[in-house]
């Protein structure tokens, strides 16, 4: 049975890069591509002609109304053609929203029980990664698997998306097997390692997701100033990049936002300083 993809489509060129790059992850799926909008989220070219012509408040509120969804269904529609050029059979999925569309997209991929939301990451670094973002309000609120694409992706690390291994991030906890079954289930016959990086004094239990899998352990490094999230999110980067690695898999510890950001997030560190498709699983 072909994998169920729901896709963040915007019309931005990041937006692109991830159905090209998740199609080589996921050949052969369905894609839905959903594409939020507002009446106030049309191009401000837009919204100039229209207040030009508008004779009212009323008036105006009916016009961007009217060509905001036509404005939407090109958008969608190009994306749908993007995704059959990758050899997805795809459908467009528009949808009119008034709360973060971060928040609804999960929402629709639950509702449509997909097997994972792709999405484009517009290249923000750790230094300017906030909450409130379309793809954190993704990662942070979705019950499905989360593959967020960074862009640009280099060529070497684009050739890796095809038949390039899988990284799990591994600690012997929930989340972690979590990580392994949705690897295994998502991204079959490819050669998975799972690492654990660990300060000396962790000692990690191989649980029975994990059970016979290669297993790399890394020293964790300790750079003054450094959280420890961010130490163990980049050496799990560096691993991705030393084996040219398609995905780096980690685990989510849960959905609040407010506790993510307060207890800081291997997985959230991942996302935001990773070079390569970082694949968020949830318990």
């Amino acid at each position: 049975m072909p994998t169920s993809v729901m896709v963040g489509y915007d019309g931005s060129p990041a937006a692109a890069a991830a159905i090209t790059a998740a199609a080589a992850l996921f050949p052969d799926a369905h894609a839905w591509v959903a594409h939020m909008w507002a009446p106030t989220s049309g191009s401000q070219r837009l919204r100039r002609r229209l207040r030009a012509r508008a004779h009212s408040a009323d008036d105006l509120i009916r016009l961007l109304e009217r060509e905001g969804q036509r404005e939407a269904d090109t958008i969608a529609g190009s994306g749908v053609a993007l995704a059959a050029a990758a050899e997805w059979v795809a459908e467009p999925l528009v949808t009119r929203v008034t709360e973060s569309p971060g928040l609804r997209l999960a929402q629709l991929a639950q509702k449509l029980d997909t097997d994972v939301i792709v999405i484009g990451d517009r290249g923000l670094g750790h230094s300017k990664a906030v909450v409130g973002s379309v793809s954190d309000m993704v990662v942070h609120y979705a019950t499905v698997p989360v593959l967020v694409v960074p862009n640009p992706l280099l060529s070497d690390e684009f050739a890796a998306l095809t038949n390039g291994p899988v990284i799990i991030g591994y600690d012997g906890r929930e989340g972690a097997e979590t990580a392994v079954e949705t690897a295994r289930r998502l991204l079959p016959n490819r050669r998975v390692l799972l690492v654990v990086v660990s300060d000396g004094n962790d000692d990690v239990s191989i649980g029975p997701a994990a059970t016979g899998l290669e297993v790399l352990t890394l020293r964790e490094s300790h750079r003054f100033g450094t959280p420890r999230d961010h130490a163990i999110a980049d050496a799990l980067i560096a691993c991705a990049d030393d084996h040219d690695a398609a995905v780096v898999v980690v685990g989510s510890r849960g959905r609040s936002a407010m506790r993510e950001v307060l207890l800081g997030s291997v997985a959230m560190a991942a996302v935001q300083r990773s070079h390569r498709p970082v694949l968020v699983a949830h318990p």
